[in-house]
């Protein structure tokens, strides 16, 4: 027999359904886009066939569409903002796919789902313009999460080492850990886009460098960033939710990788609100080319 998951680590609901997700048994599909906006999903499935919706189940910030386009099964979720909801949305969209609801046993046979996260952010560098699309090929994340996991062998310890001796990093902050998306899906999805390193935020105002009323506890880490270079590679991004979306998957077995359209500029300081537009020929990109 195997591990026996109590309902205080797994809870489900009344219906069968898992706790947050509210999702059932067979109403997720193989491929996932994740949107942080529960308002966007209703966007990504008007891309789906006409009369394919499967379901549409929403509860708090977590929304759920399945249906399909070009007649291949595809679930649209809402994560919220920030890794804490990832942290709740990959255990629970793993355990719908890989857990056995009635034994509550992990199941024999693990399947991989895979998974494109599509959202906004912001770009650290003049070669990621207002406008353009950054593919998260590495992703830091000064969240934490992936820290309380087992599995450190999954991130590049040299590279954290390195980034923290550049910046200065503060002993007061969680500590960075630096993870891959999935290689393949990268190229699948982004082969023409730019591909960097993005930081995962826990927040969106000083633990991104802004400073509004409460200064950040260093001014100048933003700079040091920009400057930060590993083998070639530079950060390209801010943005709160790719380094737990990639580290997650990767220690649960899934594809995942995540794509942003950038809609401020961190470095002329401008801003982009009305980035609608944008944000549906980036979700209509991905879905051509995930659902090839």
């Amino acid at each position: 027999m195997g591990r026996y998951i109590a309902p205080s680590e797994l809870p489900l609901n009344e219906d069968g359904s898992v706790f947050h997700l509210h999702l059932k048994k067979g109403q997720l599909a193989d491929k996932v886009i994740l949107v942080g906006d529960p308002a966007r999903v209703n966007m990504v499935a008007s891309f789906f066939d006409k009369g394919s919706i499967e379901c549409d189940v929403q509860s708090r910030e977590f929304h759920t569409i399945t249906g399909k386009y070009n007649g291949e099964r595809v679930s649209c979720v809402s994560h919220g903002i920030g890794t804490d909801n990832i942290d709740i949305v990959l255990t629970e969209l793993d355990a719908l796919v890989n857990v056995d609801f009635e034994t509550r046993e992990v199941c024999d046979t693990l399947k991989s789902l895979t998974i494109v996260r599509v959202g906004t952010s912001g770009g650290m560098q003049d070669f990621c313009p207002i406008g353009s699309y950054v593919v998260s090929k590495r992703s830091i994340g000064f969240d934490g999460v992936l820290n309380y996991y087992s599995g450190e062998n999954v991130c590049d310890l040299d590279f954290e080492d390195k980034f923290c001796k550049h910046v200065g990093y503060s002993a007061r902050y969680a500590r960075p850990y630096v993870i891959s998306a999935d290689e393949k899906l990268v190229e699948q999805i982004g082969y023409d886009m730019i591909k960097g390193v993005t930081i995962s935020a826990p927040g969106f105002y000083a633990p991104q460098g802004r400073w509004v009323r409460l200064q950040p506890q260093d001014p100048e880490l933003n700079a040091k960033i920009r400057t930060f270079d590993y083998n070639g590679e530079k950060i390209t991004n801010y943005e709160m939710e790719s380094s737990a979306v990639a580290g997650l998957s990767r220690l649960l077995g899934h594809r995942a990788m995540t794509v942003c359209c950038i809609i401020a500029g961190r470095t002329s300081g401008d801003m982009n609100t009305e980035y609608h537009g944008t944000m549906e020929k980036l979700v209509e990109t991905v879905l051509q080319r995930l659902m090839k």
